[in-house]
């Protein structure tokens, strides 16, 4: 195990990476080499029953206050799920703009109504830096007084048998894999944009995934966080049967809050992790940092926050499962709820959580379920209730997103009415379709020009 570690040292520092990312990935390593498999055991966690109300929160928003915040979007992905090659944040997602597109015009759209200066700050992988700058060229109303963007690390694949770092002659880009979202913490330190956002007068983040377009910021929660002196801040919504099989949010017995991944959960703990009406909340991914205290604990800590870890098993080329098989160790942002003391959740409406991970929700938010407002917000459309409709496309022809594009030449069916889609084969949408409550099609087949489907 110890020369495991002395290589992959040695990797990262030939790939250039900071001594706190190195140190970071030191701290996960030995805690797998000696057995951690960042398991969160149910006998050792409670249920979360009650959190407070964002919609309760009084509006006690100033210029002042906003002035002293920033958004922070991440902008790592590629969307290779669902077969993109570039940047996941230039994928066309509602009225021909794409999520960095919708991402820039909220935040100028916030400055114009408050006055604040408001940066919008991007994490990029080292693989969407470069084309993600490239579109942004067209925003030169976007600067702000401190940098645009920072560059997330990226961590050794390790072999399974020895916990050697993999070597993969075929590609050696797949030797390496992003170390999770949870890298916010390490590479917002090591590359000086905390300490360049501390010497500018900012003192909160919030911090959301780009391909989430409900996570806009919002005035009351700020204000709230704010008062209440919070270090950190979880955004929560009620889970329901679509979400049981994700992560959500518990207590440890005679503690604080914790966050458990789906690959933190021991197979005989599944039915209770699936019980939305044990563990009620899932984490939206939309945090709130006070970035002071941020900078104090890392310091504290000599810059190894000490995030619960993910152990992710996969294989080198995770197209060839016939390729060795691999360990990649990662953390989540939200984890850090179980590392600063005082942190909190808050439970927030359904239309603050409107990720786009698949093209079952690309269908939906191209569709007319969800508008876009002058404000650049991406909402249900009132007639919703809050509720969004549910889509289930066979993944052989839809999964990627040209084959997906194919198939709804003409855009996307109106999905205003509709509870449940589901597609099972090949079919073809022509323009003006409409779908009203639960219904299934089967193909192969098209659907004709101005056809209403109904069960």
């Amino acid at each position: 195990m110890a020369e495991g570690l002395s290589e992959s040292i040695e990797k990262l520092r030939a790939e250039g990476l900071p001594q706190l990312a190195i140190d970071t990935f030191a701290d996960y390593y030995r805690r797998l080499a000696a057995g951690e498999q960042g398991m969160l055991p149910e006998d050792e966690l409670e249920p979360v029953e009650d959190l407070p109300d964002a919609e309760e929160l009084p509006d006690e928003s100033s210029t002042e206050l906003l002035d002293k915040a920033v958004v922070v979007k991440l902008n790592g992905g590629l969307g290779t799920s669902m077969g993109m090659t570039g940047p996941k944040s230039l994928l066309e997602v509602k009225d021909g703009l794409s999520f960095l597109d919708i991402t820039v015009r909220q935040v100028l759209e916030e400055r114009r109504r408050s006055g604040a200066r408001l940066p919008l700050v991007l994490m990029h992988s080292f693989y969407t830096r470069e084309a993600s700058l490239e579109a942004l060229e067209r925003y030169a109303e976007l600067r702000a007084d401190v940098p645009l963007d920072f560059v997330q690390g990226k961590v050794p694949k390790l072999r399974v048998d020895d916990l050697r770092p993999v070597e993969w002659q075929d590609d050696p880009e797949l030797e390496w894999a992003p170390p999770g979202h949870g890298d916010l913490y390490t590479s917002i330190v090591s590359s000086g944009m905390l300490e360049q956002l501390l010497d500018r007068g900012y003192e909160y983040a919030l911090v959301a995934n780009v391909d989430n377009l409900g996570a806009v910021l919002e005035p009351r929660i700020l204000g709230w966080f704010a008062r209440e002196e919070l270090p950190f801040l979880m955004e929560v919504a009620r889970r329901t049967e679509a979400y049981r099989k994700g992560g959500h949010i518990a207590r440890r017995r005679g503690d604080g809050l914790v966050l458990r991944e789906s690959a933190q959960t021991r197979e005989e703990d599944l039915d209770a992790v699936q019980d939305v009406d044990r563990h009620r909340f899932f984490n939206a991914n939309n945090i709130w940092l006070n970035l002071r205290t941020v900078a104090e604990v890392m310091e504290a800590r000599n810059g190894v926050l000490g995030l619960p870890m993910i152990v992710n098993r996969k294989t080198v080329d995770p197209t060839d499962k016939s390729s060795p098989e691999v360990i990649q160790l990662e953390a989540a942002m939200g984890a850090a709820i179980d590392v600063f003391d005082g942190a909190a959740a808050i439970k927030v409406p359904r239309r603050r959580f409107a990720p786009v991970k698949t093209t079952n929700d690309l269908l939906v938010v191209r569709s007319d379920a969800y508008v876009l407002t002058d404000d650049a917000h991406v909402e249900l459309a009132p007639e919703r209730a809050d509720r969004p409709p549910l889509v289930d496309l066979d993944p052989d022809p839809y999964k990627l997103v040209h084959d997906f594009d194919q198939r709804f030449p003409s855009g996307p069916p109106s999905l205003i009415e509709c509870e449940r889609l589901v597609v099972k084969g090949d079919v073809e949408f022509g323009a003006n379709v409409r779908v009203r409550g639960s219904v299934t099609i089967e193909g192969p087949k098209r659907i004709e020009d101005g056809t209403t489907l109904e069960p």
